[in-house]
């Protein structure tokens, strides 16, 4: 069937077989194709239009109980997550652990207790708040993947950014959760991982190349550096910096190849030079490997013997 044939009054999103009647719709028509069977008793369009909420609200509708959590969690709150977890589309659900564990095609089931804020509702939708979200991925995750969600969460920037952005969570917060569940699973991953997330950083990558930095044995760099001009506007934002040897760190992403987003970067950069800062840019193959190549392009920088040169001086 052609897209343009599904009825019109298919939601966007995901809906009961139960809703068929309400909407119109005939048993034959919910289950024709183009409307796919996620589970069981739901339906959901193929080329849905819906929010990630939209398309898993039908889950929270079948069960009272029932809770979003993990990485379904993590969609619905922007939570950053590998890639290989990301492009896991299976739902994850909990129920009390005092009763049965959630099990449907699709569906990874959990037996789940919540303290109170733990869990929270928008838009029709039942699931995990930001900080518990982080808490439960830590059975998921490495320790450097849980503190890439963990900046995601709390990253915060003031109003001298171009766009000043809000903490889904602060660190305390993510430390009181970790406290308040001493026996969970992960949670001993999580502490390690905490004393790693720090505010400021935008992206996994930029969290990344933090980390192998601090990793290599390098001064951790500094987040949410502002460099202002001669009359104390903020003009540049790095993604980590060495204030002290006023050297920036810039992540170019794949969209930086672009014609457009290429020559704002070579003006970002002849600015923090005319500012008399140095700009290393970084790009995705420097964050690769056992031995990142960022790491040799900071010790250059910072003037520091490259690691061949230390072990040789060393002895180890």
């Amino acid at each position: 069937m052609s897209r343009t044939s599904i009825p019109p009054q298919i939601p966007h999103g995901s809906f009961l077989v139960e809703d068929a009647k309400m909407l119109g719709l005939s048993r034959k028509q919910v289950s024709r194709d183009g409307i796919f069977t996620p589970s069981r008793g739901i339906r959901l369009p193929l080329h849905s239009r819906g929010t990630v909420a939209d398309n898993v609200r039908a889950y929270c509708r079948l069960d009272p109980a029932s809770v979003l959590t993990h990485s379904t969690a993590a969609r619905l709150c922007c939570i950053c997550l590998p890639a290989w977890l990301d492009q896991d589309w299976r739902i994850h659900i909990a129920r009390p652990a005092d009763g049965w564990k959630p099990r449907r095609r699709n569906v990874v089931g959990h037996q789940l207790s919540f303290k109170p804020r733990e869990v929270v509702m928008l838009d029709g939708v039942r699931f995990t708040s930001p900080a518990r979200t982080w808490l439960d991925l830590a059975s998921l995750l490495s320790i450097d993947e849980l503190v890439a969600a963990g900046d995601s969460i709390v990253v915060e920037h003031g109003d001298d950014f171009p766009v000043p952005r809000t903490p889904m969570a602060t660190i305390s917060e993510l430390q009181k959760i970790v406290g308040q569940h001493p026996g969970m699973r992960g949670v001993k991953k999580a502490r390690l991982a905490l004393d790693l997330v720090r505010v400021g950083a935008d992206s996994a990558p930029e969290t990344m190349m933090r980390l192998a930095l601090v990793n290599a044995g390098l001064p951790e760099p500094v987040l949410n550096v502002v460099l202002r001009n001669r009359l104390g506007q903020p003009v540049v934002w790095p993604d980590a910096a060495y204030p002290d040897h006023r050297i920036a760190l810039q992540y170019d992403g794949a969209h930086h190849g672009e014609s457009e987003q290429y020559l704002r970067d070579i003006r970002r950069q002849s600015l923090t030079e005319s500012l008399g800062w140095q700009e290393i840019r970084v790009q995705k193959s420097d964050l690769e490997g056992s031995r990142p190549f960022i790491v040799e392009k900071v010790r250059a920088a910072l003037g520091r013997p490259s690691e061949k040169v230390h072990q040789a001086r060393t002895g180890s």
